[in-house]
């Protein structure tokens, strides 16, 4: 689970792009903002927690913006290992 912190913040910036561009600036610099914040993270259990929140903020601003969530962050969640969202 070494990576994946890393592997999901690629995924959250994929996802970034599909959003309207004058919506695209603020949402990853609040992705960036948020995973430098909890880059120091140690305890595997405070990793899949936060990475399980990732997924679920994830699909609900892509559904705010009227995105299918469950096409378009699949592989997001299957790095964060998500069941279905926070």
């Amino acid at each position: 689970m070494a990576n994946a912190g890393l592997r999901a913040y690629r995924e959250v910036l994929r996802l970034v792009r599909r959003l309207p561009a004058d919506a695209r600036p603020y949402y990853a610099k609040y992705a960036r903002e948020n995973f430098v914040n909890y880059r120091d993270l140690s305890a595997d259990d405070d990793l899949a927690a936060l990475l399980r929140r990732a997924y679920g903020h994830s699909s609900w601003v892509l559904s705010k913006y009227s995105i299918d969530a469950d096409a378009a962050a699949g592989r997001l969640k299957e790095v964060c290992g998500a069941e279905g969202g926070a």
